[in-house]
Order: structure tokens, then sequence, then C-alpha cells
């Protein structure tokens, strides 16, 4: 009787934690099962044992106020199971209003890149392109000084531009028709300094060789022309170099 006394003692202390966390209860709860049927089967075991009619009818009162307890446990039992349940459900409940709250604001902001976005990347492009040609129609008509002026306030305006490295050559193109042969190397090399790949790179250089001969620096023309050959072999640009080096540097 002591160990059993013991045994609910044990199971009635752990039934009266009610609120811990979701592992804490799902495990508390598994516990207070197991003492439950441990209880009922120390119950059983004792029954079967007794046979003193005196000894049964004392263990019969006992029977009763254990079933009491067992009563209360199963009690306990319901509330923490019923409050996990309810702790699950908040959480996915939680978890749904989140995720949807998500989708709607991921959906709104592809709503806005489809509809905001596009249009007004397109008007910055054509107004790039259409900055870009009016300063080289100025070139065209030989407006030079008004072809400049245009190409750097292009360059100011759009400094990450696909035309700036163009916008830039035609800078120097314009000093040269100009004659200002120094103005135009310092203009080409800025070209070439920022954008050494660039497909106007090779026509780049091929000015700065003309500027170099009309100023009398014909080493330097010859130097320019050997370098244009061996970075850009396969150019229109190296063709012309081949062709002047054979003539002696001649423009």
């Amino acid at each position: 009787m002591r160990r059993l006394a013991v045994l609910l003692a044990l199971a009635w202390s752990a039934s009266a934690q009610a609120l811990f966390d979701d592992d804490e209860a799902r495990r508390r709860i598994e516990d207070l099962r197991r003492q439950v049927q441990a209880t009922e089967r120390a119950i059983v075991d004792r029954l079967g044992k007794v046979e003193d009619r005196g000894a049964v009818i004392e263990l019969a009162s006992q029977i009763e106020a254990l079933r009491g307890d067992l009563a209360r446990m199963r009690g306990q039992l319901e509330v923490v199971q019923n409050q996990l349940d309810t702790a699950d459900r908040r959480q996915k409940d939680l978890y749904v209003d989140i995720d949807s709250r998500l989708r709607k604001l991921e959906q709104a902001r592809e709503q806005s890149a489809a509809s905001d976005k596009p249009p007004a990347d397109a008007a910055a492009h054509v107004a790039e392109t259409k900055a870009y040609e009016a300063a080289l129609n100025q070139f065209k008509l030989g407006n030079y000084p008004l072809a400049i002026s245009a190409f750097q306030g292009f360059l100011v305006t759009y400094p990450s531009s696909k035309l700036a490295p163009s916008a830039q050559y035609w800078i120097g193109n314009s000093h040269f028709a100009q004659r200002d042969y120094k103005q135009a190397m310092v203009a080409q090399q800025k070209m070439l300094s920022a954008w050494p790949e660039d497909a106007k790179a090779p026509d780049a250089m091929l000015n700065v060789a003309s500027s170099q001969e009309a100023l009398g620096d014909r080493r330097g023309a010859q130097k320019t022309l050997e370098a244009l050959l061996a970075r850009f072999p396969a150019s229109p640009a190296a063709a012309s170099a081949k062709q002047r080096l054979a003539q002696g540097t001649k423009r």
C-alpha cells in the first residue's frame, strides 16, 4: 500500500503543472498517462492478492479514494491536452496569416514592377537615345563645339549609359575635326582608360595615332598603331593601322 500511495503522490505532483511549452506538455501528458495506467494495474494486482475480508473492506475504501484521484488526474490530462491543441491551432493560424500577408505583399510588388517600372525604364531609355542622337547630329552638321557640349552634357546626365563610350569617342573626334589635336588625344585617352575593351576603343586608338602624327610625333603614332594591331588585330581599325604602317604612318 505504501508503494501505491507513493505512486499516486508522484502522479498527482506531475499533474499539478498545467502550463509549459509544447514539447514539455507532450512529454508530461505521456508521463501522466503511464502513471495512470501503472496505478490502475497496481490496484488490480492488490485486489488479486488480498484474501482477508477486513483487509478487502479497507482496501475497497482506499481504492475508492484512488479512483477519485485517478479521475482528477484524467481531468488534468484533458485540460493540458486541450491547452496544447489550442496552442497548436493558434500557431497554425498565425503561420497561415503571416504566409497570406507575405503572399499579398509579394503579389503587390510584382504587380507594381509589371505596371510601373518597365514604362519608366522605357521612357528613360528613349530620352537617353534622343539625347545621344541630338549630339551626334550636331557633329554630322559640322557644329563641333555644339557637339562637344551636347556629348559632355550626355555624359553628365547618363554616366552609366551603354552609349557613354561612344559619346566620349565623338568628343575626341570633334576636337580633331577642329584641329585641336592635343584635346583630341586627351579625350580619346580618357575613353580608352574608362572603357578599354569597348567596340570604339580601336577607332579611338586610331584617332590618337592621327593626332600624334598631326603634331609631328611620328614615332609615337607608330607605337600607337602597333599597339592597336596587337590589341585588336581583327578590327576594321586594325586594317587601317596596318596600311598606314606600311605607308610610313601617313594618315
